[in-house]
């Protein structure tokens, strides 16, 4: 006979399979307090990844002191799609909550942003010898590489452009 969905013990029951199955733990032992370079010697020999020690708000840049070294049980190997190296992690920021004790999701960090949403930035066009420079005033955050909108303080006029390594903004002919 079939439990309806209105028993306690079949909802508690699915209840709990739900919980198990939104976070997935890093199956892993602690390790002591190594310092960055040991860190990056034991991740190349693959058996050791970082997963927050605490919890890591979203909008927050991630400090190589809000994660901790854990070795995977052997046997092991770390899901797809999921940041678990120094380099992959340091100075990013969470577009999420991180939870300790579980593996972090490529796709729940992002770079810091370049430029603020509301910046003054110098927007340029270049097309062979010709430079053309004007202010603008951005319309959203980026990071390096990002298209964004930006507002022409001159004319007005609301433009798209590409983050520059140093700040600035890149425009192409349209």
């Amino acid at each position: 006979m079939a439990m309806p969905a209105s028993c306690p013990a079949f909802r508690r029951a699915l209840l709990a399979l739900a919980l198990v199955a939104v976070g997935v733990p890093a199956l892993a032992q602690e390790t002591g307090g190594e310092s960055a370079s040991q860190l990056a010697a034991n991740q190349a020999v693959g058996e050791a990844v970082l997963i927050p020690n605490r919890v890591i708000y979203p909008g927050e840049t991630i400090e190589l002191a809000a994660l901790k070294q854990v070795t995977l049980v052997p046997g092991k190997h770390k899901p797809d799609g999921m940041a678990t190296r120094s380099e992959e992690l340091q100075g990013k920021v969470a577009k999420r909550t991180l939870v300790p004790g579980r593996y972090i999701p490529a796709a729940a960090i992002r770079d810091a942003w370049l430029v603020e949403q509301g910046a003054s930035v110098q927007v340029y066009f270049t097309a062979g010898a010709l430079t053309i420079s004007a202010a603008g005033v951005t319309l959203q955050p980026g990071a390096a590489g990002d298209l964004i909108k930006i507002r022409n303080v001159d004319s007005g006029k609301i433009i798209s452009g590409t983050v520059m390594a140093d700040g600035t903004i890149r425009v192409g002919a349209s």
